[in-house]
């Protein structure tokens, strides 16, 4: 006797119209796509060390090379950091900077450098700047390396306040991913941010305590200068490694945790929203 047999599993039909949100483009889409998702971090990781001749030595080279010139400088102008060596405190400052840098450039620049691969086939956008963002992780990893060896070399105990390094790492991935979103939206329309950005980085640099301490900054601009999130994550990181610099819980880390959220919600927005356009912009 025959039984019956119900009829096969009909597939999801997702329908994409010109001119509207691509409605699998969300957060949701990135786990469900995350094959594509490793496979587009490892293509920015080779197509960045390719031709190279130190390959990933780049990452801890860039840190060190700014290191001496910084406490060359402070030398001459006789900038202190308390008991902390400068050569340390400024390290600990760079590591994060440098990750944020080149995550930051690398999500602002994905889209266009991705513009064949857009007009040809489906998939989410926003796998390409999320690719971007995490790709420079293993710079990050290799870099963070020069902070043990500092710390021994200047005989700096590690604290249990160590612990917390993966949430200012968290804050800093955050932090250029958002801001990269921004620009990355506002290539693809106008190219002047390809001239912009060099200038805007250079003003967040000094703008963000790396070569100096926060707390030099006098009361209320100390808070003010929270609105940079890069603030909080150098603080944190510092508080983190060494103990001696500004709390987590001042103001300023406060106000730069506002500032990421702000900045993190409102990118995913205004990516969402022109979304429908890159194809025809590119």
């Amino acid at each position: 006797m025959l039984m019956n047999t119900p009829p096969p599993a009909i597939p999801a039909l997702t329908i994409i119209e010109a001119g509207h949100a691509d409605p699998d483009s969300g957060i949701a889409a990135l786990w469900r796509y995350r094959d594509l998702l490793s496979m587009l971090i490892l293509r920015d990781v080779k197509l960045r060390y390719q031709h190279t001749a130190v390959g990933m030595a780049w990452a801890v080279l860039q840190p060190l090379l700014i290191m001496l010139v910084l406490s060359g400088f402070a030398s001459v102008a006789g900038i202190r950091t308390g008991r902390v060596p400068y050569p340390l405190f400024v390290i600990a400052g760079l590591v994060p900077w440098t990750y944020f840098t080149h995550a930051f450039t690398s999500t602002t620049f994905s889209i266009v450098s991705h513009s064949s691969l857009i007009g040809k086939i489906y998939f989410p956008r926003l796998l390409i700047p999320v690719a971007a963002a995490l790709a420079g992780a293993i710079d990050f990893f290799v870099a963070a390396l020069l902070l043990p060896i500092f710390m021994i070399v200047y005989g700096a105990p590690p604290t249990l306040a160590l612990l917390a390094i993966p949430l200012f790492v968290v804050m800093a991935l955050v932090t250029a991913f958002a801001l990269g979103l921004w620009l990355a939206v506002l290539n693809v329309r106008y190219r002047d941010v390809v001239n912009a950005l060099p200038f805007f980085i250079q003003l967040l640099f000094f703008a963000t305590p790396i070569a100096y301490w926060s707390q030099a900054i006098p009361e209320p601009w100390r808070t003010v200068a929270g609105l940079n999130p890069m603030v909080g994550v150098v603080d944190g990181f510092r508080w983190a490694l060494l103990g001696s610099a500004a709390s987590p819980l001042h103001p300023s880390a406060l106000v730069s945790l506002g500032a990421i959220t702000v900045l993190l919600v409102g990118g995913i927005w205004y990516f969402r929203r022109l979304e429908p356009t890159f194809a025809d912009e590119l």
